[in-house]
């Protein structure tokens, strides 16, 4: 039988997919640089999605087998289930009578195989595989009806990209969708305004690639990790692991690599060393009259870039650990936030914080402005997310009932059909919530993942808000009643969720590679 080896990059290598897969985007990147995993030689297209979690769980019931008979052959029953962290609970030994070729008592010997598969099969019917078990939750935003569910031949499949697919975004003026990979490549694909669907149409949409190396360069190590969309959709930014960005047309042609070796680095005004990111960019954001982009990095540091230049405008060294978000809020002003528990307000040109907020006691995620620059939102590892007054310099409101850490918040559009401004969190409790942020308390739980959520996004009005989750289920609501009208169960988790301009299609990109159109008309 051939020897079964098992190597410290493969061991690496799980780790790292099982943190993706798990939503902790940051951590994973900065342990795939420690443990170099793109010099790795793991063949990383034959492992399949959950498969840490598989092979802990198949271990476990290995080690039940292997315990259920003690060395003279009794049965082992246990006081309490076998865990990964108590693999020796109390326990209690049954004995059975055994005879040597039938004793004087009529008993035969004791079948042991019979014994342990039955003690095993009982065993497993009781443990669950990965997480986000349990019942069935009922839907507390309103019914819990389910809504129509959408086959795979009702939904366009856009095939292109060879590995997880972390991002996508729709432009704000064309039918055009951006999505950024692990395979070191961004794509725009002209999806049709039309509904499509089918294997024929799937076939008939092209993309044009956007790769972020140079011919005979290794592209390991250059995963894109997130981009934006000019306002005016004339250009598109991604950021990448590499620690640069660059600026594309809106046809794929690409106009600047900004940091980096090879790429635009203004000198700094001391010393003249260049001025780049030297880490993974988490966040990328274009201002709103596209002049600047905004790239918040692992490093710690926040780079304002002359978007028709490349050169760099000013760096931000405010943060004591790694950036994990931006946004701006006016042309000159912009928000920040860390895994150092901060977020702060910069502007350019000066260069302290405008506003330093503290009150998280854990990693924040994310920070939105919401209508018109009067509030700052946050969201954090520590379950709860912040409403921050930037006029009053203080939190006006902390919105607590998540029961787990936040990954994502998204304010509803400011002029939308519902007429009042919501604030919409996701967690990897499984659940999305909707905040009155005048009064700062839970409008609506929309309950009906089973598992992690990690993007949400509303429509153009506001009536609906698309959500998706680690579960591999891609659900729209209906915020009117809180009911699920439309849902689609793909075969990966999903990473990020976007609404075309019109409101007509929702895009989803997934960790199995895959990035799929539904078409709400249909």
């Amino acid at each position: 039988m051939a020897t079964t080896l098992v190597t410290s990059d493969e061991i690496n290598y799980l780790i790292y997919r099982y943190l993706q897969e798990s939503g902790f985007q940051h951590t994973a990147f900065t342990f795939g640089m420690e443990a170099n995993i793109a010099k790795s030689n793991v063949n990383t297209a034959s492992v399949p999605p959950g498969a840490l979690v598989s092979f802990l769980q198949k271990g476990l019931q290995y080690t039940e087998l292997e315990q259920a008979v003690d060395a003279r052959g009794d049965e082992v029953l246990y006081d309490e289930p076998l865990s990964l962290l108590n693999t020796a609970p109390a326990r209690s030994v049954v004995k059975r009578e055994r005879a040597s070729g039938g004793g004087a008592d009529g008993k035969g010997s004791m079948d042991v195989d019979g014994d342990i598969g039955e003690a095993a099969h009982a065993r497993g019917n009781s443990m669950g595989v990965g997480g986000g078990g349990g019942g069935a939750r009922s839907a507390q935003g309103g019914g819990d009806n389910g809504g129509v569910l959408v086959s795979d031949d009702e939904i366009l499949h856009l095939a292109g990209h060879s590995s997880e697919v972390f991002i996508c975004a729709w432009s704000p003026t064309a039918s055009l969708l951006a999505s950024g990979s692990g395979d070191a490549t961004g794509r725009i694909w002209s999806v049709p305004d039309a509904p499509a669907s089918s294997a024929s149409a799937s076939a008939g949409v092209k993309s044009v690639v956007l790769r972020q190396s140079v011919p005979h360069e290794d592209a390991r190590g250059k995963d894109v990790t997130t981009l934006d969309w000019a306002p005016n959709g004339t250009q598109l930014a991604t950021g990448s692991s590499d620690g640069r960005a660059r600026i594309w047309s809106n046809g794929g042609e690409l106009q600047l690599t900004l940091g980096g070796h090879g790429g635009v680095a203004a000198s700094a005004a001391a010393g003249g060393a260049p001025v780049s990111h030297v880490g993974p960019i988490f966040a990328l954001k274009w201002n709103h009259s596209c002049t600047l982009l905004l790239s918040g990095s692992v490093d710690k540091t926040a780079i304002v870039w002359d978007a028709a230049t490349g050169a760099v405008r000013q760096q931000f060294r405010l943060h004591t650990a790694p950036m994990l978000d931006v946004d701006w809020r006016d042309d000159d002003t912009f928000a920040t936030c860390s895994t150092d528990k901060q977020v702060l307000v910069c502007r350019l040109g000066e260069s302290d914080a405008y506003r330093t907020f503290s009150g998280h006691t854990d990693e924040v995620n994310c920070v939105k402005w919401g209508a018109r620059g009067r509030l700052l939102a946050s969201c954090s590892d520590d379950c709860t997310a912040r409403l921050w007054s930037v006029e009053h310099a203080k939190c006006v409101h902390t919105l607590s009932a998540h029961t787990k850490e936040l990954y994502t918040i998204k304010w509803s559009p400011e002029n939308c059909a519902r007429g009042v401004q919501q604030l919409a969190s996701a967690s990897l409790d499984g659940t999305v919530r909707l905040w009155d942020v005048e009064r700062g308390v839970c409008a609506a739980t929309l309950d009906r993942h089973s598992e992690a959520v990690y993007s949400i996004a509303f429509s153009p009005n506001g009536e609906l808000l698309a959500s998706g989750s680690r579960d591999k289920s891609l659900h729209i609501w209906d915020l009117r009643d809180g009911c699920v009208v439309k849902s689609y169960k793909g075969s990966g988790g999903i990473y990020e969720v976007c609404w075309n301009r019109q409101g007509t299609q929702v895009a989803a990109c997934f960790s199995n590679n895959n990035l799929v159109v539904m078409d709400l008309r249909t």
